[in-house]
């Protein structure tokens, strides 16, 4: 059984031996592994996770691919697996996710637990949308115009440890799709405005939610001076929504709600809140992942569903409830892409960590350095505080 404590750090070139462990990199995965059939992937990886026993847990995210997502241990959204592997005894958590949700698996696991990420080039396109340079350079932008202490930073989860560091140092905090309108509350009623990245659209539909006027929500354009955005513009801001968005959310219009209700009359359109102002509004409810599966799961049997979120979990929640209540699920757009990120994490990879721990190596290990991992804890610890 491997040691607990056992550390290895993965690079993206060759390195030298490191205090007497071997480094491992993450192209090193034999082109063999996928070749494999699924039967043998699947036979070989419960193998290695019966060998492996208590020592490690595997987190798969709901928008994973079903032959990776097959191999979880615990499914859920990215705040909530972090959860459930801050509460594992597990010595190595692998998180078949993106490298944010990592990160952030990281940051509130204990030091002797080693987070592993399969595949390292699993990231996501909305977090990389808001980099901490840029981020920085809004921040004393709007300083320099309203006065420090006018803004409270709010960063959606869906963002780098860098930028949860951030909110930590500046007295902002996490938010998740869930508990969005809870925290901007809590900014608000500490009469301070608020600048949310790195997602627009989450933050705008929230803030349409409570009240906000329209003139009061701006957006920041990250590539232009001051955002694109007159002083005054900046300073009546109540909410400052950096430009970022989900790459698979945005596929999601108006006119595919349209359709939908034209060809099934009885049908009730739900969509993540990453989408569009236009489809929210058009649609009969919007919520986070988590909401999206309860509601639908307690819906009435023989329902129909249209769904604006990753076509992975809504063609798996349209094959358990189809089967079990009649209930008919589709995605709002057929021919949209699954999360291109999300499905890099092959289950092949998924083989190839579990058979490296089997053997004693440690690959793909994700680890924050130590002062971000602190700051950013304070922010994802006010916001876990401001949800209970």
């Amino acid at each position: 059984m491997l040691a607990a404590t056992r550390s290895v750090q993965t690079f993206a070139q060759p390195c030298p031996q490191d205090e007497g462990f071997p480094i491992f990199l993450t192209d090193e995965i034999p082109p063999h592994y996928y070749q494999l059939s699924m039967e043998e992937i699947w036979e070989r990886g419960l193998a290695a996770k019966e060998q492996l026993g208590d020592s490690v847990f595997i987190l798969a995210h709901h928008y994973q691919r079903d032959e990776t997502f097959r191999f979880g241990d615990a499914s859920g959204d990215s705040l909530n697996l972090s959860q459930i592997a801050a509460q594992q005894s597990a010595a190595y958590i692998i998180f078949c996710g993106v490298h944010f949700m990592a990160e952030s698996a990281d940051i509130l696991t204990g030091p002797e637990q080693t987070v592993i990420l399969p595949n390292l080039t699993a990231g996501c396109s909305m977090a990389d949308m808001a980099d901490a340079d840029n981020v920085e350079d809004c921040w004393e932008e709007i300083s320099e115009i309203c006065g420090e202490g006018h803004f409270i930073p709010v960063t959606y989860i869906n963002s780098s440890a860098s930028l949860k560091a951030f909110c930590g140092r500046n007295g902002g905090v996490v938010c998740t799709s869930s508990n969005t309108e809870k925290i901007l509350r809590w900014a608000y009623d500490q009469g301070k405005n608020v600048l949310f990245f790195p997602d627009q659209h989450l933050g705008r539909n929230t803030a349409n939610q409570m009240g906000v006027p329209r003139e009061n929500i701006q957006l920041w354009n990250r590539h232009q001076p001051n955002g694109g955005l007159t002083p005054d513009q900046v300073k009546q801001a109540k909410m400052l929504l950096w430009n970022g968005f989900c790459s698979v959310h945005a596929r999601f219009n108006q006119k595919q709600i349209e359709a939908v209700r034209a060809r099934l009359p009885e049908v009730k359109v739900i969509v993540h809140p990453e989408c569009s102002e236009e489809v929210v509004n058009a649609s009969d409810y919007s919520g986070s992942t988590n909401k999206i599966i309860k509601i639908i799961r307690e819906a009435e049997p023989n329902t129909k569903w249209a769904v604006g979120t990753e076509i992975n979990l809504v063609n798996r929640l349209h094959r358990e409830l189809y089967r079990k209540e009649g209930k008919h699920i589709e995605c709002l757009n057929s021919n949209v892409c699954p999360c291109s990120t999300m499905y890099r994490t092959n289950p092949a990879n998924v083989l190839w960590v579990l058979e490296n721990l089997v053997a004693g190596r440690v690959v793909n290990t994700i680890k924050v350095p130590e002062e971000t991992s602190q700051w950013a804890k304070i922010a994802l610890d006010r916001m876990l505080e401001l949800s209970a």
